[in-house]
C-alpha cells in the first residue's frame, strides 16, 4: 500500500495528544515544560500540533514532547520519530499543487482501505473517464488549456490506486441525477466505464429519482476507512474542503450512507439501469 504522509501526520498528532491526556497534563503545563527545554513554544503551537495543523513535523519538537510525557523506551521513541520522518515526506500529488493545493484529500485517499461515497450530481472522481473529467473541469469555470490538462492529469494519476494489488474496497452510491447530467456526447462512454470498471471490490449502486426524499439529500460526501487509523469523512463545497473526524460525526455520516444505500437499486439492478442509458 502506498504511504500517505498526511495520514502519518494525523496519526502522530492523535498519539501525541493521547500521551498528554494519559499523563493528565494541561496544554499550559506542557508548554511551560517545553519552554524550559529550549525552542520556541506557545500553547498555540501545541494546539496546532495536536490538531494536525502542522505541515512538516519537527523531530526535535517530538523528542521534547516525548521527554515531557516520560516516554523512555528506545523502541517506542524510535517509532514516534520514524512516524515524524514519514510525515515529512512528499507524495506524488505535491507535483500537482498548482491544481490540487495541499492535496489533503488525495493524501488520505491513497492509503484508504475502504472508500464509501455518495454523489448527488457528478460521477465520483475515481470513476470518471478522462473526457468526462475534462468536461467537469470546464464546467467549474476553468478556461486555461494548460490548467485543464493539469487537472485531468491529476485525476488520472489518482485512479492508479485502482490498479494496485491492494486497491481499496470502493462502494459508490450515485444519484440518478448525476447520470442524466452527463453530457449527451459523453454519456455512452462514461456509463460503459461505470459498468466495466466494477470488480468484486468495486461496486456501484444507482439511487433512483423514484426514491424521492432520502437520507443523503443534504449533499455528497465520502467516508474513508484505514487499516490502523480512525475513519475520516470528507465533504467538498464551492468554497472549501471539510474533514470530519469526531466519532459522533462519523457515526452520523455512516448512518446516512447506510440509509442512502438502502434506498438505492441493487448492484445488479443498477447495472441494468446503466445499460438502459446506453444509446
Amino acid at each position: 500500500m502506498a504511504s500517505s504522509p498526511p495520514l502519518r501526520r494525523r496519526r502522530l498528532s492523535r498519539r501525541l495528544r493521547e500521551l498528554r491526556e494519559a499523563c493528565g497534563y494541561t496544554s499550559e503545563y506542557v508548554t511551560d515544560e517545553a519552554k524550559k527545554r529550549g525552542g520556541k513554544w506557545s500553547r498555540g503551537k501545541l494546539t496546532r500540533i495536536e490538531n494536525n495543523e502542522w505541515a512538516r513535523p519537527n523531530s526535535k519538537d517530538v523528542e521534547t514532547l516525548l521527554d515531557i510525557y516520560g516516554v523512555k523506551d528506545a523502541d517506542e521513541c524510535e517509532a514516534y520519530l520514524s512516524l515524524a520522518k514519514q510525515a515529512r515526506q512528499r507524495g506524488w500529488w505535491v507535483s500537482y499543487s498548482d491544481v490540487l493545493g495541499k492535496g489533503a484529500y488525495v493524501g488520505l485517499e491513497v492509503e484508504a482501505s475502504r472508500i464509501r461515497t455518495y454523489e448527488a450530481l457528478v460521477i465520483p472522481g475515481l470513476l470518471q473517464t478522462e473526457a468526462y473529467t475534462r468536461a467537469v473541469v470546464r464546467t467549474h469555470g476553468e478556461t486555461d488549456p494548460h490548467a485543464i490538462d493539469r487537472r485531468v492529469e491529476a485525476r488520472e494519476a489518482r485512479k492508479q490506486i485502482l490498479m494496485r494489488s491492494d486497491a481499496p474496497r470502493i462502494w459508490a452510491v450515485i444519484d440518478e441525477a448525476a447520470i442524466h447530467r452527463i453530457p449527451v456526447e459523453l454519456r455512452d462512454e462514461q456509463v460503459r466505464y461505470l459498468i466495466d470498471v466494477q470488480r468484486p471490490w468495486l461496486r456501484v449502486q444507482i439511487l433512483p429519482s423514484a426514491a424521492g426524499l432520502h437520507a443523503a439529500t443534504a449533499g455528497s460526501f465520502v467516508i474513508l476507512d484505514f487499516p490502523e487509523d480512525p475513519p475520516v469523512v470528507y465533504q467538498e463545497n464551492v468554497m472549501s474542503e471539510l474533514f470530519y473526524e469526531d466519532p459522533v460525526e462519523i457515526e452520523h455520516c455512516e448512518m446516512v450512507y447506510d440509509h442512502a444505500q438502502a434506498s438505492a437499486l441493487s448492484v445488479e439492478s443498477s447495472r441494468e439501469f446503466l445499460r438502459s442509458m446506453i444509446q
